[in-house]
């Protein structure tokens, strides 16, 4: 469902008459009227909306002589609104759910209509596609006739139903696959489809709420302001409250036409399965979810949950912005929410023309997507830019949230951690992770697996893994492991054409935008900060190696980190202490230890060698007793390591002191940790250990031949 800002053209409502009898059919008889501004609430008016199970039968004893509620507050507690969503739930009782033993019980025996749509599909997409070919052979590949057939495309996919209507909006916003005439007509199925009549829409809302539309809505556009695959999207005003809302109608017949395009999709399936070797995942378990999500979609209320599961999740986030449902004015096949005014995210130049910048928005969805996919586990899985606005306060507003999925909590965890093996170019790590992600069944040897891991990676990371973008790495590792048992599992498949699809809006601002890139103050921070053990690992692994500390990729993190305005050094400091200072930390406080020895060297070194710099030139020579190379017996490589050491942690205390919020006082559960009797103990070994290293260091330069000047 889109929310454009649509003209406020309007038709005025009569109002519910006293002592009304029967539900009325609608009529189009309303005079046209520009959109008013917000009405106060009617104060004599305050029956509850209750639905009803036929036209002329209310539900629960509800009476149709007065019309939808009218509430004192615009605010209602809590307990008010979980009896509107029992209501609406209520509603919503019959509403169809996928089960491909329902579709086979319903379709099986209708094999004349089957055989139908199949023609209908084949033959359409099969001409469009015999066409493609006549033009790659005849080499015309003009912009004109490139245009003409995106045209072409675009009117069977419509012509075709809701099905391949997702289709095509899944490549509209893939320009790294298709021509930009193509972008530009597939971008038309998003929200700009064709209407069914507006007697049928206001119809099924009468039906499905219970109530004449007059007594409803105050005003209501005569046509809708956007059609989308499933329904279509008009601009009210509630007459209890002067609300704008945006009402979404299902559209008629949608259930059936679904259902058999599924069965259909669900047949093709069995067929790749058995007899198409190089697909090697479960194409009918793929079917099924796709279906399940589809269905889910076609019940409002269910739509409507889940907009308020994912308001709730991003409640503290100030720049995503997530509508209300008005619960007594929704059912499984009419949703009201609160309208929202913004510009889809693929108008660069609206966008612009605002004073906004595209990609500060395409950011702002990433970080959310990843927060979405990896931190909360529960993801919006349709983020096409008809469903994602830019508000004119530069808010991202998230719309139609009909398909969501959930991911794993390990899957979340072994998907950062593949990331860092990823940047470690720790091939067999990565094959590894395939376990963890439930790509691979326990009992299948990854041995074979690396070199092919390995023969990609090494090839495609000339530069820096944040120069890759997602589809490369997605569609290499598919070219290169087919040949392997994958099974990528449902949600997975939905994790990726969310990302896809995220990426395919960032290249509309940026051809050269990498996601990759753009994810690393995520990933930084969820490294820093979690306490999770599998991620604890990861860090160190990033953050280690030969048992030297890598201070640049930590200097890196916390770059990267800050730019996430809910970074706090705290945060970062006090896991990674406590993880120190556990029972199973040994290791890792071996490594510190020498690390701690190495910087207190560097530091009173280095603190020396520029106290000598800066003596006066009299003085040097009394200092080095002549020596022309100053008073240390260093070869420069070694004064160079220690002086580059030296600096990179005074940067890295320099980002940790200068992070959001920071205050000394802000360190005391830092300070607390430090006091456990575990700390003392390491305090002693890092001090023994630098005694130690300066003692030698001295005995060095005692008897040390100095190095030629």
């Amino acid at each position: 469902m889109a929310a454009t800002a649509a003209a406020a053209v309007s038709f005025s409502l009569p109002s519910a008459p006293r002592g009304l009898g029967p539900r009325r059919r609608h009529r189009r008889a309303p005079s046209l009227r520009a959109a008013s501004t917000a009405v106060p609430p009617s104060p004599d008016l305050s029956i509850q909306l209750s639905p009803r199970a036929s036209p002329s039968a209310p539900a629960n004893g509800a009476s149709t002589a007065a019309g939808p509620p009218v509430a004192a507050s615009f605010a209602r507690d809590r307990a008010e609104d979980l009896q509107a969503e029992a209501r609406a739930m209520a509603r919503a009782a019959g509403a169809t759910v996928y089960s491909p033993e329902l579709l086979a019980a319903r379709y099986g025996s209708r094999p004349f209509k089957v055989a139908l749509r199949a023609a209908e599909v084949l033959s359409k997409l099969g001409a469009f596609g015999v066409k493609l070919l006549l033009d790659e052979r005849s080499g015309d590949s003009s912009s004109a006739k490139r245009r003409a057939r995106a045209v072409e495309l675009r009117t069977i996919l419509t012509r075709l139903g809701p099905t391949f209507v997702k289709i095509g909006q899944g490549l509209s916003t893939r320009p790294d696959l298709c021509p930009a005439e193509y972008l530009e007509e597939l971008a038309e199925l998003q929200d700009s489809l064709p209407t069914f009549p507006d007697e049928e829409a206001f119809a099924c809302i009468e039906r499905e709420l219970g109530f004449p539309l007059d007594s409803i809505y105050l005003t209501i556009s005569p046509s809708p302001i956007a059609a989308a695959s499933l329904g279509q999207v008009y601009k009210a005003r509630l007459k209890y409250s002067g609300k704008l809302v945006a009402v979404k109608v299902q559209r008629p017949g949608i259930e059936d036409a679904i259902g058999l395009d599924f069965y259909l999709l669900r047949g093709l399936g069995f067929l790749i399965n058995k007899y198409v070797d190089i697909v090697t995942s479960d194409v009918v378990a793929l079917m099924d979810e796709f279906a399940r999500r589809v269905f889910q979609e076609l019940n409002y209320v269910q739509e409507g949950q889940n907009a308020r599961r994912f308001k709730k999740l991003y409640a503290d986030k100030q720049d995503v912005l997530v509508p209300d449902i008005f619960w007594d004015y929704t059912s499984a096949k009419v949703l009201t929410m609160e309208w929202i005014e913004g510009v889809k995210l693929n108008q660069q130049a609206v966008i612009e023309s605002q004073g906004l910048k595209v990609l500060d928005l395409v950011n702002i969805g990433i970080q959310c997507s990843l927060r979405q996919l990896l931190e909360y586990g529960y993801f919006h899985a349709d983020p096409h830019p008809g469903n994602i606005l830019a508000t004119p306060e530069g808010k991202l507003a998230f719309l139609d949230f009909g398909m969501m999925s959930e991911t794993p909590e390990d899957a979340r965890v072994a998907i950062i951690g593949h990331v860092v093996h990823l940047v470690n170019r720790d091939y067999e790590a990565m094959a590894r992770d395939y376990y963890a992600l439930d790509f691979l069944e326990p009992d299948v040897d990854v041995s074979p697996i690396v070199p092919a891991l390995k023969n990609f990676f090494d090839d495609a990371l000339n530069a820096t893994v944040s120069e890759l973008n997602f589809k490369t790495i997605v569609d290499g590792l598919g070219a290169v492991l087919y040949q392997y048992p994958f099974n990528v599992p449902a949600y997975y498949a939905l994790i990726l054409r969310s990302l896809t699809v995220l990426e395919g809006l960032a290249l509309y601002a940026d051809p050269d935008f990498k996601v990759l890139a753009a994810s690393y103050p995520y990933f930084a921070k969820r490294l820093l900060t979690d306490p999770n053990p599998y991620l604890r690992d990861a860090l160190i692994e990033l953050l280690f190696k030969d048992g030297r500390f890598r201070w640049n990729r930590l200097e890196n993190l916390l770059v990267q980190g800050r730019q996430d305005r809910e970074f706090a050094a705290k945060d970062a400091l006090q896991p990674v202490l406590k993880l120190l200072l556990g029972p199973d930390g040994e290791e890792l406080r071996v490594l510190v230890v020498k690390e701690a020895v190495r910087v207190t060297e560097a530091i009173t070194i280095g603190t020396l060698i520029d106290s000598y710099n800066s003596a006066p030139e009299f003085l040097k020579p009394l200092i080095s007793s002549g020596n022309p190379a100053g008073p240390f017996k260093f070869s420069e490589a070694e004064r160079e390591q220690m002086m580059e050491l030296r600096d990179q942690v005074f940067r890295v205390w320099g980002l940790l002191r200068s992070s959001n919020n920071f205050d000394p006082s802000l360190l005391q559960p830092i300070v607390q940790v430090l006091q456990e009797p575990e700390a003392r103990v390491l305090g002693s070994r890092v001090a023994g250990g630098v005694t130690q290293r300066l003692a030698a260091r001295l005995l060095q330069q005692l008897l040390r031949t100095p190095p030629a000047p």
